[in-house]
């Protein structure tokens, strides 16, 4: 049998935010954001991680999970916890996007319209309960994913027709429409198959804090600061390298972890340090104190422009702010250099598809052009063009990217441009983007599943709109651009219709030239992720979606 490898799992938009020191070039001077001191009491106990067996891996993080329940798990600290302890019908090769066979045996097999897929299953897999898997189990846990109706469900509801047992070991799923990236979607992470004898199909009925599935670790505890995952003796495939993990979880408090991992409470360190933390222990991994593992993030940081307000309606001026934007003096400043600029809003991970076409078209920090854009869209410093930029209050990154911006235009510009932070709490925040109140936001975007689809249907596709009245239903509305434009709606359809990955791969180049050509949204930074291990801890790696595969991981 071989290793279980990655499968793909949503990284999801509520991640934590980087927090840190931020100085502008004498113009702007912030200081860092200490962790609430209340907070410590929250933390879990030192000394019971230390009395934990040594073969157990024990992992610090900050991300408390809202549920583990695979129909409703829609945020990375749920999602990191069902990875480890679920199969998926298709996963990950390790460190790469290329996918596999992992429940499933091979490849579906697809009919010529796109819409039909059969799949063969493995057999002679159980559940942590002792429930065979089998073709209807399979059928169970993917209607459940859609028919209960948790926050994932529309990823399968709006493309999955049926679901069907069309043998004992052989699914067949039929699409409304086709859709070249679903063999990736169904190794999300939430499309795993679970008990049928542990969970019911019903609008709502979600069990948060159990899990009953297929995977090499089994749940043992789950409360709010400790979850402990054992290895299952049973597993189909490899045994995991050790006998479990222990999760602690410190609340928001990042000092917390950091301590935690400096004084070797836990083994391993993730999500979420601040920028400071990470470079002292960056320090400390050049020292070989422990390690450091660094891989790129999947997570796109950008700035939407509501392409139906004045003065983002004109072109002129979206491609202005493109040229003005310095993304090396934001990592700088407000990353400590822990981030990576971003040219496009398909993610550097994806070798074969990422284009820099906004560099290629307006390059870094070019405040001449952005000068000689304005003055033909007529503003000057008389008659400024005014942009209020909205982001949640409770992001600190985001604030000094802000202000950052503002800076700049003030340094530069001669006041044709002028931004204006703005904040708002972060339920009204996503509210008012999709009913256009905002002219320009500051947003992140982690994805639901991994392929370049991710990042572009759910951004630049409208389902109803116009050129002249923008969009009024579909991605584009949903994110706050209002950018209707036909040409890149067929774009986009087909390369969810295209089988051939090269013709593939050229229709989605053809998209993110058009984006930098429109600019309904200005990408701007990518996450880098960082883990810390001891010394005692090897085999430990990140998948592209930024999850820990805890079963390689052994410990001296």
């Amino acid at each position: 049998m071989t290793q279980r490898s990655f499968p793909l799992s949503r990284f999801w938009r509520a991640c934590g935010q980087f927090v840190g020191l931020f100085l502008l070039c004498a113009v702007l001077v912030v200081g860092c954001n200490p962790a609430s001191s209340d907070r410590a009491s929250d933390a879990p106990s030192d000394t019971a991680a230390s009395t934990t067996p040594s073969d157990r891996i024990i992992y610090g993080t900050t991300l408390k999970p809202r549920t583990i329940d695979p129909a409703d798990s829609y945020e990375m600290a749920g999602i990191e916890i069902i990875y480890n302890l679920s199969d998926t019908l298709y996963t990950y090769q390790p460190g790469t996007t290329e996918l596999e066979p992992s429940l499933a045996t091979a490849m579906p097999t697809i009919s010529d319209d796109g819409l039909t897929y059969i799949i063969p299953l493995r057999e002679g897999v159980t559940f942590h309960d002792g429930t065979p898997f089998n073709a209807e189990a399979m059928k169970f846990s993917l209607d459940r994913f859609i028919g209960n109706g948790g926050k994932p469900a529309f990823l399968l509801a709006d493309v999955v027709e049926t679901v069907e047992a069309s043998g004992d070991y052989e699914l067949t799923i039929t699409l409304k429409q086709p859709f070249a990236a679903f063999p990736a979607l169904l190794g999300f992470a939430g499309t795993c198959a679970i008990s049928p004898d542990a969970y019911t199909i019903g609008e709502g009925e979600f069990n948060p804090d159990t899990f009953v599935g297929t995977g090499p670790y089994s749940l043992t505890e789950f409360t709010s600061d400790t979850i402990r995952m054992d290895a299952n003796p049973d597993y189909w495939g490899d045994a995991p390298a050790n006998e479990g993990v222990d999760i602690q979880i410190y609340g928001d408090n990042s000092a917390n972890l950091f301590n935690a991992f400096t004084t070797g409470a836990v083994d391993v360190a993730y999500q979420s340090l601040d920028p400071e933390q990470i470079t002292t222990l960056q320090e400390g991994g050049d020292q070989e104190d422990w390690q450091v593992i660094e891989a790129p993030g999947t997570a796109v940081n950008f700035m939407v422009l509501n392409v139906n307000q004045e003065p983002l309606d004109q072109v002129e001026v979206r491609q202005a702010i493109a040229s003005l934007v310095d993304r090396a003096l934001i990592n700088e400043r407000v990353f400590q250099g822990q981030a990576e600029p971003l040219y496009s809003l398909i993610p550097t991970a994806f070798e074969n598809y990422y284009e820099p076409t906004l560099q290629a078209a307006y390059g870094d920090a070019d405040s001449e052009a952005a000068m000689e854009l304005l003055t033909e869209a007529g503003f000057s410093a008389a008659n400024p063009a005014v942009i209020p930029l909205w982001f949640p209050t409770a992001s600190t990154t985001r604030s000094l990217v802000a202000q950052t911006l503002q800076a700049l235009a003030e340094q530069q510009l001669e006041g044709i441009l002028q931004f204006e932070p703005n904040t708002v709490d972060g339920a009204s925040f996503f509210k008012n983007i999709k009913e256009g109140i905002y002219p320009a936001a500051l947003v992140n975007w982690y994805p639901d599943f991994l392929d370049p689809d991710n990042y572009i249907h759910p951004f630049l596709s409208c389902s109803q709109g116009s050129e002249a009245a923008g969009c009024s239903e579909g991605g584009a509305q949903s994110q706050g651009s209002f950018y209707y434009n036909k040409e890149m709606n067929d774009l986009i359809n087909a390369q969810r219709e295209e089988s051939d990955p090269t013709q593939r791969q050229e229709i989605i180049s053809q998209i993110q030239t058009k984006l930098a050509e429109d600019l309904p949204y200005i990408p701007l930074w990518q996450t880098k992720e960082y883990v810390f291990a001891r010394n005692e801890v090897s085999r430990l790696e990140m998948n592209p979606s930024q999850t820990i595969p805890f079963w390689v991981v052994e410990k001296s």
